[in-house]
């Protein structure tokens, strides 16, 4: 009984959520299949759910704002929309017989915006300095022990030990190629000097809100021009979003939030899907540092167990998805499809797994930071399940330009939140798990993920992927995440513009955004 009246409640905060989002939408000035790319000028507008943190190489995130990067920036490697790595700065490339020296020959013709000349020597100084730098990927780099100029146009990068997922890495952030010309400069975090198809534009840009980047007209690769100007439209809330989609006032953007994917579809925009995050809470302190109770594994499991996954997903994520209790992807050597269900919903269980660690009702408080990424009812859910089995939260309201600095300086023990569900599992160690993962930041340090990391890092493909799966097992077991489902992600389009999504990315790369013919 108590299983079907949880179901009503969620739905109906659902249908709330909704209703809200449906009215605070019909202020709009109509409806548009044409967008803003129908005045024949040559500008793509599209739309961002953050703003640019910095401009500076060795600090840039990814994912959602990775358009910021590629405008201004070669990377070393380009990936294809299916992820096939493929030849950019870098033209070739081999490893020596034990994969920890990486040969790579680069081209000769690319030049920064301030006229200084790419070459090994840059490439080179831009590996070791986002190793050194801030970036939240920094620990993709962390087996680079080395980076130098053979010649001109050859790349030599040494590593501690093999990355199975260096080439793929040098696709994303890492492989960013800033001017060494510009490191340390006064303006390096906000007027970026890169190769890429497009220059910054200062003058029309309005920090946090609009930036603007016009074609680079040196650009050695003008095929990947598709258009004259880019436009980058900041809307924090996804009700920004659906009324800049219903304006007609963009050619594209993320939808976080999939109540509004029939209000974009009903605004001629195509809904571009694909799955690749995880949504649900990250409990970072596993050792109970900042919050005891997060240090007893009964804790962590009995918070998986007080979820009802399939509701969390019709209510919060419109039934756009799949529930899951690993955050690996299905794309995965360690994807193990039977923990998708392994934490049932059973708030009983929760309720016994805390009186075992010796917490009554209301023993417990955790503090999570709000983020107005995402909707308010999936916060009032997570105080409700919560509280159910007698664990107390406490929302506090955070700045979006201040939400995910505060996750990565653990100034939280846990969280809401949507993270990449990343196509290696290599990359999700990385990623998440290592002491020295940008999404770990208590860095747990556990000696069985190091073991198992070791294997997956050098052991043979048969058993690098044997020991994938026995670290998702164990990191489900352990409870280090409490995901719900791994959500549609949704990147809508309007009827001007054609773009390919990316495997493993937030946003289709901005070169595979091309005007309808």
């Amino acid at each position: 009984m108590m299983f079907n009246f949880r179901k009503r409640i969620v739905v109906a905060a659902a249908a709330a959520t909704i209703v809200a989002l449906a009215l605070s939408g019909c202020s709009g000035s109509g409806s548009s299949s044409t967008g803003p790319a129908a005045s024949g000028d040559g500008t793509l507008t599209i739309g961002t759910i953050v703003a640019s943190t910095t401009f500076a190489a060795d600090k840039a995130p990814w994912a959602n704002e990775s358009p910021y990067m590629q405008a201004v920036y070669d990377t070393l490697l380009h990936a294809e929309p299916d992820g096939t790595v493929v030849p950019w700065l870098a033209t070739e490339w081999s490893y020596n017989d034990d994969n920890t020296v990486l040969t790579m020959k680069l081209r000769d013709d690319v030049q920064f915006s301030d006229g200084t000349m790419f070459d090994a020597d840059a490439a080179a100084q831009n590996l070791v300095r986002f190793r050194d730098g801030t970036s939240p990927q920094k620990a993709y780099l962390a087996t680079l022990a080395d980076a130098k100029a053979v010649d001109a146009t050859t790349l030599e990068i040494t590593l501690s030990a093999p990355n199975p997922s260096l080439l793929a890495f040098l696709t994303q952030n890492p492989g960013l190629q800033q001017a060494p010309s510009s490191f340390g400069s006064e303006t390096e975090q906000t007027n970026p000097v890169g190769s890429g198809p497009y220059l910054f534009d200062p003058k029309t840009t309005v920090v946090g809100s609009t930036y603007v980047f016009t074609k680079n007209p040196d650009y050695w690769a003008p095929e990947q021009q598709h258009y004259a100007k880019v436009v980058m439209n900041v809307y924090t809330t996804p009700t920004a979003v659906i009324n800049a989609i219903k304006g007609g006032q963009i050619n594209g953007a993320p939808l976080s939030d999939n109540s509004t994917i029939t209000q974009a579809e009903a605004s001629g925009f195509t809904a571009n899907g694909q799955q690749l995050n995880f949504f649900g809470l990250l409990l970072f302190d596993r050792a109970g540092t900042n919050t005891a109770a997060l240090g007893d594994v009964r804790v962590r499991q009995a918070i998986n167990y007080a979820f009802d996954r399939e509701a969390m997903l019709k209510a919060v994520g419109q039934g756009y998805g799949d529930v899951t209790s690993s955050i690996f992807s299905p794309d995965s050597t360690g994807y193990v499809k039977d923990l998708d269900e392994h934490y049932a919903y059973d708030p009983e269980k929760a309720k016994d797994l805390l009186s075992e660690a010796g917490y009554g009702a209301g023993d417990i408080t955790l503090t999570m930071p709000q983020s107005s990424g995402f909707t308010p009812a999936t916060y009032a859910l997570v105080q409700q399940y919560l509280g159910d089995v007698g664990i107390t939260v406490e929302n506090v309201n955070v700045a979006p330009t201040s939400f995910l600095g505060d996750l990565l300086a653990a100034k939280y023990a846990s969280s809401v939140m949507q993270l990449k569900a990343a196509p290696t599992s290599w990359e999700t160690m990385t990623l998440d798990l290592l002491p020295t993962a940008g999404w770990n930041p208590f860095r747990t340090d556990d000696p069985k993920v190091a073991e198992l990391g070791t294997v997956i890092q050098s052991g043979s493909e048969e058993d690098a992927a044997k020991a994938a799966q026995e670290l998702n097992e164990y990191i489900v077991d352990q409870a280090w995440f409490a995901p719900w489902y791994r959500p549609q992600q949704t990147y809508a389009t309007d009827a001007t513009t054609t773009v390919e999504t990316q495997t493993g990315n937030a946003y289709p790369y901005l070169w595979n955004f091309t005007p309808k013919q």
